[in-house]
């Protein structure tokens, strides 16, 4: 013993992350950041960059502002358009594993299977055999890499190429075939949008119709980005200047209660945008969701319109029957032959670590303490499940916003319970039970008042119907964020 008092000493932590996308390559940042190189991100995939490696449709464009979907500590002047195309997204945290020497960290086509608590450790364990162990485990891995394949009579029976939208075949020439494109949200109007002048047909079968935000297809020209390099408090305008902020906030007044003026100030503003471009009366009813705006995530999209009224496109509003081997039956009977069938039918959004299987306090397993859905303490820890947090996990604020400022200020809130265990001040932390049932309990309550339970289905429903959201403003957000209540930890006593 050296003499200090406790709360000086420093204590070396060994940390394991899975997932190199957005949010695992922010924790590796930010702990070398602070001089903590003993850690490894293990990824399951051959790249570093998440669902911006997974998907590579024609059209991916990401729908938050690029200067906004940036870290904050790197901004970008080199952004080609507000919205910025998906290549340049994956491009951008490859150069981000460069600038801050991530590679000497990362394992990739490295998936882990298997993560117990032992003994005040992580011991996991990888699905070619290895084994590891850390004394903090991140899970980051996101929630948009499980694809969900339709449960559809005979889709296995089609005869030309089919792939789902997150696992495309760039060896499939589409110009001049006729595709068929299953899925609305907004990676089916993407791909519609980004087709419908290179096709002979396209069919976009829809089970529901989407809301559509209009949008400028605004371009950063050679002249903007030099003016974001040479002035960098420019981008800072865009990402958090007055204008910024209120948009942040009306949206958020918006979709947490269904009655707000804001909802209804977003609701004329897509109905015009309806009402305006699609001229044809049956094909505007065919667009015409049956459901609030923004029950279903809101889809941004400069060109939508213009493509579904091309002459090229049909939008299929009928029930399907069956595929076939060249085409898709309807249940009226109508045919549609197709060369090509896209998959754009989303996720497993519920999954978040699953099908991981993580054991904690006395074997405890999550499935289990999962059984009636996932449920994180203000969406980053868990009881039961010392020294585990979850970045952008259960409950997470979703809808519109950019995920890497909500994994930013997790990562600040996480980063302060794990400095207890660098001062020896705790060996774990994890929430109490009562914590996460008090939570649980305010948000399920709330949630029932949001957008989100306006009625519609989508991805942010749980089994129940109770939206997995997180239901507060975006300031009550950061308030929680800003620091963690200890009182609503146990604290194993270092020893």
């Amino acid at each position: 013993m050296t003499g200090e008092p406790r709360a000086a000493m420093t204590r070396r932590l060994r940390t394991i992350i899975i997932g190199a996308g957005m949010a695992g390559m922010l924790a590796g940042i930010k702990l070398r950041e602070r001089g903590d190189t003993d850690f490894t991100i293990y990824e399951k995939g051959g790249s570093v960059g998440g669902t911006w490696r997974e998907n590579t449709y024609p059209g991916l464009t990401c729908d938050v502002p690029a200067h906004s979907y940036t870290y904050s500590f790197a901004l970008n002047p080199d952004w080609s358009a507000y919205f910025a195309p998906g290549a340049e997204i994956h491009a951008y945290f490859t150069s981000m594993a460069e600038r801050y020497s991530l590679y000497e960290h990362l394992e990739f086509n490295a998936e882990v299977e298997h993560c117990a608590w032992r003994d005040g450790r992580w011991h996991v364990r990888l699905k070619d055999g290895r084994e590891d162990v850390c004394d903090v485990l991140v899970a980051a891995t996101g929630v948009l890499h499980h694809p969900r394949y339709p449960d559809i009579p005979g889709l296995e029976s089609f005869a030309g190429p089919k792939f789902h939208s997150a696992r495309w075949d760039h060896d499939v020439a589409l110009d001049g075939k006729r595709v068929g494109v299953i899925g609305t949200g907004s990676t089916g109007v993407q791909i519609v949008s980004a087709l419908a002048d290179r096709v002979e047909r396209l069919v976009q079968f829809q089970r529901s119709a989407q809301w559509i935000m209009p949008t400028v297809a605004q371009r950063y020209s050679p002249e903007e980005q030099s003016a974001f390099r040479a002035d960098p408090t420019k981008i800072e305008e865009l990402r958090n200047g007055p204008e910024a902020l209120a948009r942040r906030r009306r949206f958020t007044s918006a979709i947490i209660d269904v009655n707000s003026p804001q909802l209804a100030e977003i609701q004329a503003i897509v109905e015009k945008n309806l009402a305006e471009s699609v001229p044809d009366a049956v094909l505007r009813e065919k667009l015409r969701p049956d459901y609030r705006v923004a029950c279903k995530r809101l889809v941004f999209s400069a060109h939508y319109y213009d493509a579904v009224q091309k002459p090229s496109v049909f939008v299929e509003t009928g029930a399907i029957a069956a595929v076939e081997p060249d085409g898709v039956r309807m249940r009226d009977g109508t045919f549609h032959p197709v060369d090509v069938l896209v998959l754009a039918t989303g996720f497993h959004v519920d999954r978040f670590v699953r099908p991981m299987k993580f054991y904690g306090e006395g074997g405890l397993d999550l499935d289990e303490y999962w059984m009636e859905g996932p449920r994180a303490y203000y969406a980053v820890t868990i009881p039961h499940f010392p020294n585990l947090v979850t970045l952008n996990g259960p409950t997470g604020p979703v809808g519109n916003f950019s995920l890497i400022e909500i994994a930013e200020r997790q990562w600040n809130y996480v980063d302060q319970l794990v400095e207890r265990l660098r001062r020896s001040e705790a060996a774990s932390f994890a929430p109490t039970e009562d914590a996460l049932v008090d939570y649980e309990t305010r948000r399920t309550e709330r949630a029932k008042g949001t957008v989100f339970a306006s009625g519609c289905s989508s991805w942010y429903l749980d089994k129940n119907g109770v939206p997995q959201v997180w239901p507060w403003s975006w300031d009550y957000f950061l308030e929680v964020m800003a620091a963690p209540k200890i009182e609503d930890y146990a604290l194993e006593p270092a020893a």
